[in-house]
């Protein structure tokens, strides 16, 4: 695909995964600190050519995802019975989007390499699908009873791995007729006669299914890093603060012009205030009362940028780093939409991290409870640290 195409991805987490012994779906279950699904997710959240990921879940598990839905560049969908339906489930949310270009995965496959992912995107310039494989180097038998009934020729055999790449028109009319089981989308796209190109593939994208796997992927995970665990770790945080005299609202570092102000000890920048305590969390270093207690008069009407540098420090000190954030405004009142790309560079500016890896949005409570009555505004905040 050229650089101007648009490429989504889905990844199928419908299954229930009972090969991997008793307990919790193996997509749910920890690899280094994380769940599989988190990895998996990270690895095309993070690919810079995929702009929208579906993540298409059991119905059961729709709880399991709130902080997910929640990011501009994700969604989460219920899948259905079989691996067909919950892809066609996929594949019908991105009908808005209609991107160039889809790439559906496997949940149970964390560690796609992103070269691997590049090769199928690439590939789809040339074809209508593409999927990565790995060719059958072992001697094959059938056999039955225990014993050895025969050899089986390797030659053009492959075993075949996700994520597969399909030009999302061709892929989503393909479904749409199929209507039955199949074993990938791979099976769908040949029976509607398109032709599916075969790229390298890579071990690292083997699938999670027994037991055993999981330390396989441990191991995986600690060569990659050194021989260490790379710790990512997320923190959330939320503020509010109410309306007082005054003739402008400091709201992410930007003074917004408005018939009155936010009343708090500090500058009451109620953005800034949620984005720090996100960092304390993910920190697990308490809140910004922990460190600036409002108890201590010297933190009266102390600007909020304040609060952040220090909590960034923290993480610093620590061996993080920011990777990105988020934070939503809620109110009726100020308009935010002029105002929040200057809140985006001013954040980013304080973070020391560029604009693109900050998001500053808006939106209303439909003119229900304090800021629906506007009464004051409510921040919410989440963000990404990562151990480098």
């Amino acid at each position: 695909m050229d650089k101007d195409s648009t490429v989504a991805a889905i990844i199928v987490a419908a299954g229930r995964g009972r090969r991997a012994g008793p307990g919790r779906p193996k997509q749910w279950r920890e690899l280094a600190g994380r769940t599989v699904a988190a990895w998996t997710i990270d690895a095309f959240r993070s690919h810079p050519r995929i702009a929208q990921v579906v993540l298409v879940l059991a119905p059961d598990d729709m709880g399991l995802a709130p902080g997910w839905d929640a990011h501009p560049d994700m969604r989460v969908v219920a899948g259905g019975d079989t691996r067909a339906q919950s892809v066609a489930a996929g594949l019908a949310a991105l009908d808005a989007l209609a991107p160039d270009a889809v790439l559906i995965h496997d949940v149970a496959r964390p560690l796609v390499p992103a070269d691997m992912i590049d090769r199928v995107i690439d590939a789809l310039a040339h074809a209508p699908g593409a999927a990565p494989a790995l060719a059958v180097v072992d001697a094959l038998w059938t056999g039955a009873d225990g014993r050895v009934q025969g050899v089986h020729p390797r030659d053009g055999l492959f075993r075949a791995q996700t994520p597969q790449g399909f030009r999302f028109a061709a892929i989503r009319a393909a479904h749409r007729s199929h209507g039955g089981a199949a074993a990938d989308d791979v099976e769908i796209a040949r029976a509607a006669g398109l032709d599916v190109s075969i790229v390298e593939g890579d071990e690292r994208a083997f699938k999670i299914t027994g037991p055993g796997d999981f330390a396989r992927a441990e191991a995986i995970v600690a060569q990659s890093s050194g021989g260490r665990m790379r710790d990512i770790r997320t923190g959330t945080g939320y503020d509010v603060h109410a309306f007082g005299p005054g003739d402008a609202v400091t709201l992410c570092g930007v003074a917004v012009p408005f018939d009155r102000a936010l009343s708090g000890h500090s500058d009451a920048d109620v953005g800034l205030h949620a984005l720090t305590d996100a960092i304390y969390g993910a920190l697990a270093e308490g809140d910004i009362g922990t460190h600036f207690p409002p108890s201590d008069p010297q933190w009266k009407g102390t600007a909020s940028h304040v609060f952040l540098e220090h909590a960034v420090s923290r993480a610093g000190s620590r061996g993080f780093r920011i990777g990105n954030v988020d934070v939503t405004l809620i109110c009726e009142r100020p308009r935010i939409g002029p105002h929040a790309d200057a809140m985006r560079a001013r954040t980013a500016e304080i973070l020391d991290i560029a604009a693109d890896r900050v998001s500053i949005k808006a939106t209303t409570s439909e003119r229900l409870g304090f800021t629906g009555r506007e009464e004051g505004i409510a921040a919410i905040a989440s963000v990404t640290l990562i151990a480098d």
